[in-house]
């Protein structure tokens, strides 16, 4: 592992990654799974997924044997990671940005990304929809599994709050969303949202841990905890800014279709 002081400056994905967290998306493994089922990934699909991180979901998405998968990231460490860990042989990771992949106009058949438009500024948010929506076949699906906001009508001083902790404690510019903008977004690009699911947002909290890596992960997680004090100390600033916001802060993952 780096060293201590230049890994506490990565931003907080990165250092649960290091620390030996394999699940990082805000509604852990099982909506990650939801997602994935309801995506009807088939082996005539060409599948995109935008920033693959450690390849976790790009693993589960070729356990469906699609056509082809593509996987568009722009942090090359990533991709190494990414092409590591999915072992398909009909799998690449190419360097690019997600709302500009070079990819061919309707090259795909199923899209989907996960707790990455939450960190965008509402403009490229659009661009990397946009850009699901070009790369889309007719009838294709786009899928997002994103940090939310609740309840729809939260005021601009409690999001602006949260925004804030997020953004000092993660190290990222998170903008996460109500499910009605989430939604919004995705039809101003002119998909229709047709299947939408929640789940907590408990990324840090035990019980999510255990449940997503299991029982010799999370042992191996709390060790490097142990050993390495100043990560464990932005990991408890994390889990306490989520839980300040546990009652506004969700997960959500939509389906949403091109027209035919």
């Amino acid at each position: 592992m780096k060293t201590e002081s230049s890994l506490n400056q990565k931003q907080g994905h990165w250092i649960l990654a290091k620390l030996g967290k394999k699940v990082l998306r805000p509604g852990g493994r099982l909506l990650t799974e939801w997602l994935v089922r309801n995506l009807e990934i088939t082996s005539k699909d060409d599948v995109v997924e935008f920033a693959p991180g450690l390849g976790f979901t790009g693993s589960i998405a070729c356990s469906y044997k699609p056509f082809s998968y593509t996987g568009v990231d722009m942090n090359k460490e990533a991709a190494v990671l990414a092409k590591k860990n999915i072992r398909y042989d009909k799998a690449r990771v190419i360097i690019a940005d997600a709302a500009d992949t070079q990819l061919p106009d309707g090259f795909a058949d199923k899209v989907y990304g996960e707790a990455m438009l939450t960190m965008q500024p509402i403009e490229h948010k659009r661009a990397i929809i946009s850009e699901a929506y070009r790369l889309l076949k007719p009838g294709g699906y786009y899928a997002i599994h994103e940090l939310g906001l609740q309840p729809d009508e939260v005021s601009e001083e409690v999001k602006n709050g949260l925004f804030k902790d997020l953004s000092s404690n993660i190290r990222v510019h998170a903008r996460p969303m109500t499910a009605k903008e989430w939604k919004t977004l995705l039809e101003e690009q002119g998909f229709k949202v047709i299947k939408e699911q929640h789940s907590p947002m408990l990324l840090l909290e035990g019980s999510r841990i255990l449940e997503d890596e299991g029982f010799f992960r999370t042992l191996k997680f709390l060790f490097n905890l142990l050993r390495y004090p100043d990560l464990r100390k932005r990991v408890q600033k994390m889990k306490q800014s989520f839980r300040k916001h546990q009652q506004n802060l969700d997960a959500i993952a939509l389906i949403a279709q091109k027209p035919l």
